[in-house]
């Protein structure tokens, strides 16, 4: 019989692979937390958070006044002509109107340094404004910091 010796190169190695192993669930389930300002009336507001919910992300949604959310979009750096019904933050980016959730994730896998990313209006087929299968053509804009903004992604009309 052979009796295996353990040297500090292997010993230092399997320490290492079950520490990646037991960290690595507690990443892979940590859901990014988006936290939401919205109209109390707005119906549409709630299927855009019930969508971002199945899709995995953490919502905390908090109503709030027409004026006191159009001051916090302005202090956000929101442009004007690029607001929408809601507002959310995550991880340090603003997410202004009906953002697919897969554009979030890019923004926070890039990490480009900007405001965030809005949907402009309502636009129909956008996450909460009906049927994907009915929508019309919108882009989806990244924020620079600068308050200039560029298309993000498009989405052309079904």
């Amino acid at each position: 019989m052979t009796n295996p010796t353990l040297d500090r190169r292997l010993f230092l190695a399997g320490l290492g692979a079950s520490g990646v192993a037991l960290t690595t669930p507690a990443f892979a389930s940590t859901k990014p937390l988006v936290e939401v300002l919205k109209d109390p009336n707005c119906g549409c507001c709630g299927a855009w958070i019930d969508i971002m919910q199945r899709e995995d992300f953490k919502m905390v949604v908090q109503n709030a006044s027409w004026e006191t959310l159009s001051q916090f979009k302005a202090t956000k750096g929101v442009p004007d002509e690029m607001t929408s019904c809601h507002t959310g933050l995550v991880e340090g980016y603003v997410i202004e109107g009906h953002v697919p959730p897969n554009d979030i994730r890019r923004l926070l896998s890039e990490r480009p340094d900007a405001v965030g990313l809005t949907v402009p209006g309502m636009p129909f087929g956008s996450p909460g404004m009906g049927p994907e299968s009915e929508r019309e053509a919108y882009s989806v804009f990244l924020i620079r910091k600068d308050g200039t903004t560029e298309v993000f992604n498009h989405y052309e009309a079904a």
